[in-house]
């Protein structure tokens, strides 16, 4: 009888797949929240039990073997349809559900979230909800790590192999001014007078305004670059700049609103997009039922009281109907 050290096991795989990813062992460890030698343990075991090295160790970062390349494809389907087994026989209908790890972008915490879970816990009466709020690249990167089931999350760029999306919501970038401090119509070259507080780079959506600036042939001066909505805008409503944001970062700093305004994108036209991330198929039907309720949600509790507030800049703001299977 073989040994238990020539067993491919679910772990052993999982360990490989994390450590192929990262690119180093000390980091798979860290994320997968096992020890760096259980790690290397796991590894040689499914080496042997295979009867081949799948990864160099040795190189700074870990490379694959051409073994390891081979096998990384089974490997993902294998963990893939475990998945799927664990979600078949966890439950008859969604009902039975016992966990969900959700990731919600902060633009929706205030309104969205509460009552997507108090909805959530009436359907899945059983279910143990674990919640994570964030930027949408560290949501996303949650969710290839397998430590979050399904994310909303701002549009990244293409869609990658393992998921499916199930769009929600449509939004334009709007430029913000202290109350006054342009004309009623303000022209781009208003704009271009003033210096730019501009949302961090370091985020998805700041890129996605810098790289919109790029095209626009717009270089504008700024010495500031922030990462939180009330802190751009107390520096707008004090008269530092303008800035560029969208009606969801806004009304989360509703408290400045008197102090501002809001006028449209005095470039071409820049939107982003928010949908729901998920494995594809591993929760069965449960990402498309939330992604609906969401949908339900986002008339009366984000589209009309940015219409209400903001006006006309937000008047582009659309629910985004669910697409066939992504």
């Amino acid at each position: 009888m073989a040994g238990s050290a020539s067993r491919i096991t679910l772990w052993g795989i999982e360990v490989f797949l994390a450590t192929a990813e990262e690119g180093s062992v000390s980091a798979a460890a860290r994320r997968l929240g096992a020890s760096p030698s259980a790690v290397s343990q796991q590894l040689s075991a499914l080496d042997t039990a295979l009867g081949t090295v799948l990864l160099n160790r040795a190189a700074r970062p870990v490379s694959l073997t051409p073994a390891g390349t081979m096998f990384r494809r089974r490997a993902q389907s294998i963990l893939n349809e475990a998945a799927m087994a664990r979600t078949e026989l966890a439950r008859q209908d969604l009902a039975a559900l016992s966990q969900l790890s959700l990731g919600v972008i902060e633009d929706f915490d205030a309104e969205v979230t509460p009552r997507l879970l108090h909805g959530l816990a009436e359907d899945l009466p059983e279910c143990r909800f674990l919640l994570e709020t964030g930027a949408s690249h560290r949501l996303t990167g949650q969710l290839l790590a397998r430590e979050l089931d399904m994310v909303i999350a701002a549009d990244g760029g293409a869609v990658p192999d393992w998921a499916e999306v199930h769009p929600l919501l449509e939004e334009p970038f709007v430029a913000v001014a202290r109350a006054g401090a342009l004309p009623r119509f303000p022209t781009r070259a208003d704009f271009a007078a003033l210096p730019l507080i501009q949302y961090t780079t370091r985020q998805l959506m700041g890129r996605q305004i810098s790289a919109h600036l790029m095209r626009e042939n717009l270089m504008l001066a700024h010495r500031f670059e922030l990462d939180s909505y009330h802190a751009i805008l107390a520096m707008v409503a004090a008269g530092e700049g303008w800035t560029i944001l969208t009606p969801l970062g806004i009304l989360r700093a509703q408290r400045f609103l008197p102090q501002i305004a809001v006028h449209p994108l005095p470039l071409a036209p820049l939107s982003r997009r928010l949908s729901l991330v998920a494995r594809r198929e591993l929760l069965q039907d449960i990402p498309a039922q939330v992604a609906g309720r969401v949908r339900g949600l986002l008339p009366d509790l984000v589209i009309g009281p940015a219409l209400s507030q903001l006006g006309k800049p937000a008047e582009a703001m659309r629910v985004l109907a669910a697409s066939p299977a992504v």
